[in-house]
């Protein structure tokens, strides 16, 4: 089974082909059904050989297709202090893409 590990929004994913995986949202204009590719990948795995990058492989490649686009659950941030009034609270729901993986290269 061929996998790859890639890098992107400051985290790592080990995907292989036709996994669907969520993501932090890219910078840019991006619309459902968009191709994306991942060049930071750090290691390739088939079944015959290992490719580790030091610390990205040159020339590897991870194509992905945006399958939707969408906002999380909404978080809610409290701050309180006892016994001095003092209560804020706050909402925060974070982008995603859900991108399904079409090919390791």
């Amino acid at each position: 089974m061929e996998f790859a590990v890639i890098q992107t929004g400051g985290k790592q994913y080990k995907v292989s082909e036709g996994d669907l995986i969520s993501i932090e949202k890219i910078k840019g204009e991006y619309k459902k059904g968009d191709k994306l590719v991942f060049e930071k990948v750090l290691l390739v795995e088939d079944d015959k050989d290992t490719t580790i990058g030091t610390p990205y492989i040159k020339g590897a490649k991870v194509e992905a297709e945006i399958v939707e686009i969408g906002r999380a659950r909404k978080v809610m941030v409290v701050k309180y202090k006892q016994k001095s009034r003092y209560l804020k609270r706050n909402g925060h729901r974070q982008p995603f893409f859900k991108v399904k993986i079409t090919s390791i290269k």
